[in-house]
């Protein structure tokens, strides 16, 4: 249950709807950190606080490796391959990422695919495909409508291939769900990751040309 009131608060921050990201960052991290502590060999519960601990700027190399115990405690654990993947990404892998998301794919191929399908949008960008990431963009926003950072990465991918009209729209459909156009906490460790992002949505929204 810890973990999971955790990722609730990470998740209003990660979501870009929290009035206080630094209080609920707190909280969240609090909340983490317990759970690690009554842990055991719970894979859901180490991964979950994983996620939250490395959001919030946890060394990303350790918050990894406790998701790779989770794996090693249930191979067979989609979405610890999903969280593994997003963890890849934001070090700064993205290749590896995609290979973990395309991994709980094929081990929950009847789940609801936006998050993975996303996630692999989300390092194809940083990968700098962006003809592929759009794709894969745009089916994790007909599935699932309501996660603003794949309308970040559609609008960015936009802007950096030249096609603004396209990239300022998404950014108008990003507006309906938040008032942030740039992500409350950048996740990306490398600094040239957090650029590509940035500079893109920076273009999409007018601010250079």
């Amino acid at each position: 249950m810890l973990a999971y009131a955790a990722v609730c608060y990470f998740r209003r921050v990660f979501d870009s709807r929290s009035d206080d990201p630094e209080a609920d960052g707190r909280i969240a991290t609090s909340l983490a950190r317990r759970a690690l502590e009554v842990a055991g060999d719970d894979p859901g519960t180490i991964a979950n606080a994983a996620t939250v601990l490395a959001y919030f700027g946890e060394d990303i190399g350790a918050m990894i490796a406790l998701v790779d115990r989770a794996l090693v405690l249930n191979p067979s654990f989609a979405r610890g391959w999903y969280i593994c993947g997003v963890l890849k990404r934001w070090a700064g892998q993205p290749e590896v990422a995609i290979a973990h998301f395309e991994a709980a794919l094929r081990l929950s191929p009847r789940a609801r695919i936006g998050c993975a399908v996303g996630g692999i949008g989300g390092a194809l960008f940083f990968s700098r495909r962006f003809d592929e990431a759009v794709a894969k963009l745009l089916v994790a926003i007909q599935e699932d409508p309501s996660m603003p950072d794949q309308y970040r990465y559609l609008a960015a991918c936009y802007a950096h291939m030249g096609r603004l009209h396209e990239a300022r729209a998404m950014i108008k459909r990003l507006q309906t769900i938040t008032p942030h156009v740039m992500p409350l906490l950048m996740t990306s460790r490398k600094a040239e990751d957090r650029e590509l992002l940035l500079s893109g949505l920076r273009l999409a929204s007018g601010e250079a040309t």
